[in-house]
This record gives structure tokens, sequence and C-alpha cells, in this order.
């Protein structure tokens, strides 16, 4: 993809690594929606780039510096995963970068492709946005909630059956593990999948069409003595959800939305409470620019698992 608006597939030479780098070869990518966002709405600086973020594959050479490390990510015919910054960055920096993360065999590389962008996405929203309580970062304890014995946790998950739902979902559950308190999952999705969303490993409370003109009203009926949610997380972030997400919410919930209000299309002044945003970018480990905004380089999180979402495979490829 150019600068100049235009998309095109051309075959390049192999690349070799660097004495530091690896070089994987790509078996299966996953389509996500900032792949389509950025391809229409062209922001790159670079005289081409190319297009793309989740991805799975294995390792096809390694650089001469770190050949002898005990790492089994980087031997050659190791599965790998992960998640590059493709066509929505001014940086310039080789494609082949990327953060690495060990795949079991018994795992498909269709599954593995769809983890690591949306995965991380769910759990900087969940732990580090919302500050449910979890396992490898400081967060803040429910307890300032100030519930009745008994009463739980309302949590809203809107667009539940998108893979970013589906993620932020099992975090959400891990969160309740966690803090030992019990939490009222209610999901907005379409009514033909909501048996799939009662089922483990998302265990869903209660459940509502989106398609209902008042759906949010029923929400809030669900939602017991507090009569709203004290968490909402946006997987669509897109205006009228995160109006439609903000109605649910009490004086003292917190939002979580996932794309700027400029591309999300709605007004933050007219929100009560402010949602909570942020770029999935920053878990790559290096300054990164994205929007106008400078992001300085962050430690990636720690080690947990997720379950990957079922699989929609498309037809063709390059």
């Amino acid at each position: 993809m150019s600068k100049d608006n235009s998309v095109f597939v051309q075959d390049n030479p192999i690349p070799q690594p660097g004495p530091r780098e690896i070089l994987f070869r790509v078996r299966a990518v996953a389509l996500n929606h900032v792949d389509a966002l950025y391809t229409y709405n062209i922001i790159v600086a670079q005289e081409y780039c190319v297009i793309g973020s989740g991805f799975a594959g294995e390792v096809a050479s390694v650089g001469k510096d770190i050949q002898n490390i005990n790492d089994p990510r980087v031997k050659v015919g190791a599965h790998v995963a992960g998640f590059v910054q493709g066509a929505c960055s001014v940086n310039n920096r080789p494609g082949a970068f990327a953060e690495y993360l060990n795949i079991p065999r018994r795992v498909p590389l269709q599954e593995a492709a769809t983890v690591s962008l949306c995965g991380l996405t769910a759990t900087q929203g969940v732990f580090r946005r919302l500050e449910l309580p979890g396992p490898f970062i400081e967060s803040q304890n429910i307890n300032h909630l100030k519930l009745d014995e008994g009463e739980p946790v309302n949590v809203l998950v809107c667009g539940a059956t998108t893979s970013l739902g589906l993620f932020a979902t099992q975090l959400v559950r891990l969160a309740e593990r966690i803090s030992g308190t019990r939490i009222r999952l209610i999901g907005a999705a379409s009514r033909a999948k909501h048996d799939m969303l009662r089922q483990a490993p998302y265990s869903y409370n209660e459940l509502v069409d989106y398609r209902d003109s008042d759906w949010q009203i029923k929400v809030r009926q669900v939602c017991g003595a507090t009569g709203g949610v004290h968490y909402g997380i946006d997987a669509v972030s897109q205006s009228p959800s995160v109006e439609h997400v903000h109605d649910t919410l009490v004086a003292e919930g917190k939002l979580a939305v996932f794309r700027a209000s400029a591309l999300a299309g709605f007004d933050p002044s007219k929100l009560r409470v402010k949602a909570v945003t942020g770029a999935v970018w920053e878990g790559l480990g290096v300054e990164i620019q994205y929007q106008g905004v400078t992001f300085p380089a962050n430690p990636g999180a720690q080690k947990v698992k997720l379950q990957a979402n079922p699989v929609r495979l498309m037809p063709g490829g390059l």
C-alpha cells in the first residue's frame, strides 16, 4: 500500500535477518477491523508499506547473534504468532519487526493468528484502563464500589461476539476469579449467538439483542439494586454504540472504548463518564506514533492464557 492511496500486490526478495533479528514465514493472517480502517483512511508517510497486523507462522531463519539463545521461540521451525503495526503508522521500521510467542503444536495456525492483536487489545482495556483485578498488572480493587453484601459487580460487553468482545469476556471472568467477587456479566449481541455466549468460557449471566431499540433499558433492568452497569466495554466502539453503552452506566461507572473519539464518531463532552481509550500498539514495546500522538516504549504484559476465538476462514489469499 502506498501513501498515494493505492493498494497493490508485488513480489519482493526474501529478506535476510540482521544479527539480532528473526525471519518468520507467515502461514495465516487475521483480518482485523484496524486493517480495513487504515487501508481506507491512509495515514502512512512511507513510500509504501505492508498491510496487516495479526499473524501466525514459523521461524524461517535466525540472526547470527541470537542463534545460541536457549529460547524455543528462536528455533527454526518454531510456531510463532504476534502482530505488527501494519499500514497504520508513520514509523519507518522493518516490516518483519514483531513480538513473538510460543504456540503449542496442537493449536491451529488460523486460531493462533487471531490471538495477539485482539487479545492484547482486550487485556489493555480490561486490566489497564478499567483497572479490573488482573494477574500481571496493578489494578484497582473493586471494593471501592461499596456494594451491598452479595450484590455482584455489573459488567457490560457490547459487541460480545466480536473477536475483541470474546477475549474481553474471558478476561472479565479471570478478574472475577482473582478478586473473589461475583460478576454479573451482561452481553449485547445478536440473539442468534446467545446460546454460544451462555457456554464456557464466556458464561454470560444476562444477554440482550443489540437490535432491540430499548436494549439499554433492558440492561439497566437486570442490573439489580444498583440500577446500572459498573464497567462498560464497547467492543464495537463506533457511534452510537459508545453513547448506548454510556447510557447504561452508574454515576461511578467506567467505560472502555477502543477507538479515539474522532474515529469512533462520538463527542466526549456529551458523556458524563469519561471514555478511557488507548492504542494496542503500546504493547509492541517500542516508541510508536499513532493518530498524532507519540507513545513511549512500554514493557509487554506477562503470561496469561486465552482460548482462541472461533475462526471464520475467508476464501482466497495471496
